[in-house]
């Protein structure tokens, strides 16, 4: 499929395409490989969480102030 095909595409379309390449992505996580500042930035956040420097919020909490912040 060429970019030109998928400009023509709905949003649901391009979404279900999006939701496919993901499934097969994760299918097979051993070989998707993780960049490797990820694993600083894990250590980074959990020394912080251990030591009290950032809150924990519950999903329901956190989306409310993410959507808070498009709105």
């Amino acid at each position: 499929m060429s970019i030109t095909e998928l400009h023509k595409l709905s949003a649901v379309e391009k979404l279900k395409i999006i939701e496919a390449l993901w499934g097969d992505l994760v299918s097979d996580e051993d070989n998707l490989p993780s960049p490797s500042w990820h694993e600083t930035e894990l250590i980074e956040t959990e020394k912080k969480l251990l030591s009290g420097d950032i809150d924990v919020l519950d999903w329901q909490q956190a989306k409310k102030e993410l959507r808070s912040q498009f709105e």
